[in-house]
Order: C-alpha cells, then sequence, then structure tokens
C-alpha cells in the first residue's frame, strides 16, 4: 500500500472547496432549492416525536400540512413558525 503525504497545499485547497460547497448550500437553502416538504417519517426524526404525536398535532391544527395522494408533506417554514410560536420563556424572579 503506498503512502500519500498530505501538504499544506492539499489542506488548503481541501479547505477552499469545502468553504465554496458550504456556500453553495447556504445560497441553495436562501433560494428555496433546499427541500421545502418533509414527509411524515422526517417530520418525526426532525421533532423527537411518535407517530401519534404527529397525528396530534396534525388533528388539532398545530401543525398545517398538506396531503397529496395519500401523502402527507408539511412546509419546513410553517414547522419552524409553530416551533416559535410555542416558544417557552421562564421567567426567574430573584
Amino acid at each position: 500500500m503506498p503512502t500519500s503525504i498530505i501538504t499544506t497545499d492539499d489542506l488548503r485547497e481541501f479547505k477552499i472547496e469545502l468553504l465554496d460547497d458550504i456556500k453553495n448550500l447556504l445560497s441553495k437553502q436562501a433560494t428555496g432549492k433546499i427541500k421545502k416538504y418533509l414527509k411524515s417519517s422526517e417530520v418525526m426524526d426532525m421533532l423527537q416525536i411518535s407517530p401519534g404525536t404527529l397525528q396530534n398535532l396534525r388533528i388539532n391544527g398545530t401543525l398545517p400540512y398538506t396531503k397529496v395522494g395519500g401523502l402527507i408533506f408539511y412546509d419546513v417554514d410553517e414547522i419552524q413558525t409553530v416551533m416559535e410560536a410555542n416558544r417557552v420563556h421562564h421567567k426567574f424572579e430573584s
């Protein structure tokens, strides 16, 4: 097995490529090219909730959804809005 040596130039090139990839991802997110709609399983993973809890959030109107051909989709922005609207702030009195 041949040995390869990584030089500082190699690391610098890798850093530039990595930063370019990150910039591309951020620009895609800003323009909405990153996944806008999630399936139920993705929402459950993201929020760490059970299928029953997700169903309750749909039924009671907490979490908006779209149903297309039997599949349920959730808008990432709407999930974020619900999370922010339900944020709990504790005030500590001294």
